[in-house]
C-alpha cells in the first residue's frame, strides 16, 4: 500500500504544469502561429503543457464568467479593455503586477496605462491599433489644400473647403462614437458620476461639427450608422470623399478595389488631437482570471511574458495588420521604415507606427447599460448636427436623460 501511495505521488509529481490559454476569433487564419508558438513553448519547458482555446468574440465573455463561477477559470484570456475594466471591478481578474517583472518597462507606458484599474495592472498587453488619414490629392489640389490636417479645425474647415469647390464631401467622422471623439478632444462625457457633455465647449464641438454638415463637407451617407466605415470607404473609392481616417488595413483595400483613386491617395498620422491620444486605438491583451490555482501563477507569468514579448508580438502584428505594443517590437524597420518609391499602403503603416506610442482605448467606465445611453447621446448629435433642433437644447436633453438613469443606477 506505502509503495502504492509513492507511486501514486512521484506519478502526480511529475504531472506537467497545465496552462490553458483563449483568444476569440483567431482560428482558422492565425492556427499556424498559435500552434506553431505552443509547440515552441513546451518544446523549451518540458514540464509543461499549453492548451489553446479560441471562442467567438461574442461568446468569450459568458464562457469566462462560468468557468470563473466554477472555480475552473482558464490561465489567460484574451480581452480588450473595456471588457477588463468590467471583470477587474466585479473582482474576476487578477492583478498581473508581479507577473509583469521584468517585461514591464518593455511595454509600451500607453498600452499598460490602459491596462491599470484602481492602482493595479490587469493584463499583459499585445497589440493595438491607430487610424491614418488618407486624402485624395487631386480633390485636396482643386480645394487649393497644401497638406494634411494637423488638428480637428483643420480637418472641418478642409472639408467645408473640399464641399465648397469641388462639390464633394471632405469627411466622414464615426460620429456614432462621438463619446470617444470628444474624449480624444479633453472633453469628459462623465465627470463626479453625472454627465457633463452640455458644456460649452461641447456645444461649441457640434456646433462645428454642424456648421461642416450644412456646408455639405460631411458625407451623409450612414453618417450616425452604428458602422459607417463600410459607406465611408466606398465613397473614398468612388472619388466622391477627401479624406478617410481609417487603420492602415483601409488604404491595402483602397489599393486592392480602386486602383485609380489609389494612385492619387497619400497618407499622413492622424492628429492626435489637444489631449495628445491617437485616434483609433483598441489594445488587446492577456488577462489572468480570478482563482487561477496560485501554485501556477509563476508559470502563467513566464508563458504570458513569452505570449506578448517581442519576437512574438511582431510576428502576429505582422500577420495581423496590427501595431505591437512592446516598445522594441513597435519600433521595427517593418513599421518605421518607407521604402523608396513607397505606395500609400507602405506610407500607411509608417504613418501609423508615428502614432502608436500615443495610442488609447478611449471609452467610458464603470457604467451600466452604457450603449443604451451612448444611444441617447449620438440622438441629441444627429438632432444638433443636422439642424433638428438647436444644438445646446439637444444636449441639455440628452445629459438629464443620463443623469436620470445614473442616479437610478447608483439608488440600487
Amino acid at each position: 500500500m506505502t509503495a502504492a501511495v509513492l507511486a501514486m505521488s512521484a506519478a502526480l509529481a511529475a504531472a506537467p504544469e497545465k496552462i490553458e490559454f483563449w483568444t476569440f476569433s483567431m482560428k482558422p487564419k492565425f492556427t499556424p502561429y498559435f500552434e506553431t508558438l505552443v509547440k515552441n513553448y513546451e518544446a523549451g519547458n518540458p514540464g509543461v503543457k499549453v492548451e489553446w482555446v479560441d471562442f467567438p468574440w461574442d461568446v468569450i465573455q459568458t464562457k469566462l464568467v462560468t468557468r470563473i463561477v466554477a472555480g475552473t477559470p482558464p490561465a489567460l484570456v484574451n480581452l480588450n479593455v473595456p471588457w477588463a475594466d468590467e471583470f477587474a471591478r466585479d473582482g474576476l481578474l487578477a492583478p498581473v503586477d508581479a507577473l509583469l517583472g521584468e517585461a514591464r518597462p518593455r511595454y509600451l507606458p500607453s498600452t499598460l496605462e490602459d491596462l491599470r484599474f484602481g492602482g493595479h495592472t490587469y493584463g499583459f498587453p499585445m497589440y493595438s491599433n491607430v487610424a491614418v488619414i488618407a486624402y485624395n490629392t487631386q480633390i485636396f489640389k482643386a480645394a487649393g489644400i497644401p497638406h494634411a490636417p494637423r488638428d480637428l479645425d483643420e480637418q472641418l474647415l478642409f472639408a467645408r473647403r473640399i464641399a465648397a469647390r469641388t462639390g464633394k464631401a471632405g469627411l466622414c467622422p464615426a460620429l456614432s462614437k462621438i463619446d470617444g471623439l470628444m474624449m480624444q478632444q479633453g472633453l469628459p462625457v462623465i465627470r463626479d458620476g453625472k454627465a457633463v457633455f452640455n458644456s460649452p465647449a461641447h456645444v461649441a464641438l457640434i456646433a462645428k461639427l454642424a456648421e461642416t454638415y450644412k456646408a455639405g463637407g460631411l458625407l451623409k451617407d450612414a453618417l450616425f450608422a452604428e458602422d459607417n466605415f463600410p459607406a465611408a470607404i466606398d465613397a473614398y473609392k468612388g472619388g466622391r470623399l477627401g479624406m478617410l481616417l481609417a487603420p492602415p488595413t483601409a488604404v491595402k483595400r483602397i489599393e486592392s478595389d480602386a486602383r485609380d483613386i489609389y494612385a492619387i491617395t497619400d497618407v499622413a498620422p492622424a492628429p492626435l488631437g489637444p489631449t495628445g491620444i491617437a485616434d483609433g486605438g483598441w489594445l488587446i491583451h492577456f488577462a489572468v482570471p480570478k482563482n487561477v490555482d496560485a501554485k501556477l501563477l509563476p508559470a502563467v507569468g513566464k508563458f504570458a511574458r513569452y505570449l506578448t514579448n517581442d519576437a512574438n508580438q511582431l510576428a502576429f502584428a505582422k500577420q495581423a495588420s496590427v501595431y505591437p505594443a512592446m516598445a522594441q517590437a513597435a519600433n521595427d524597420p517593418f513599421f518605421t521604415t518607407v521604402p523608396p518609391g513607397a505606395g500609400a499602403a507602405e506610407k500607411a503603416v509608417s504613418a501609423g507606427a508615428v502614432s502608436m506610442p500615443h495610442s488609447h482605448t478611449l471609452y467610458v467606465a464603470g457604467i451600466t447599460d452604457y450603449d443604451e445611453l451612448r444611444r441617447y447621446l449620438v440622438k441629441a448629435v444627429e438632432a444638433g448636427v443636422t439642424g433638428k433642433q438647436d444644438v445646446k437644447q439637444a444636449l441639455d436633453q440628452a445629459v438629464a436623460i443620463w443623469n436620470k438613469k445614473l442616479a437610478a443606477q447608483r439608488s440600487r
